[in-house]
């Protein structure tokens, strides 16, 4: 079984979400991912506003959000 990946900030565990949403703001090719709390935090947004883009994002088909 292979080790959860870890928000770099806070060391969360993460969810396919949190890393689509860390590619599809921070760089669609990192390997370092954060949650959704450190995102919002970051880029000084709340953390519903990341969660209804996330929804947008998924309605929009894209390919990060499977």
């Amino acid at each position: 079984m292979t080790e959860p990946v870890r928000c770099a900030r806070c060391g969360a565990v993460l969810e396919k979400d949190d890393i689509a949403l860390t590619r599809k703001m921070v760089n669609r090719g990192t390997e370092t991912f954060f949650c959704i709390s450190c995102l919002a935090d970051h880029f000084e947004l709340t953390e519903e506003i990341l969660r209804i883009k996330i929804r947008e994002f998924k309605a929009m088909g894209c390919t990060l959000f499977d």
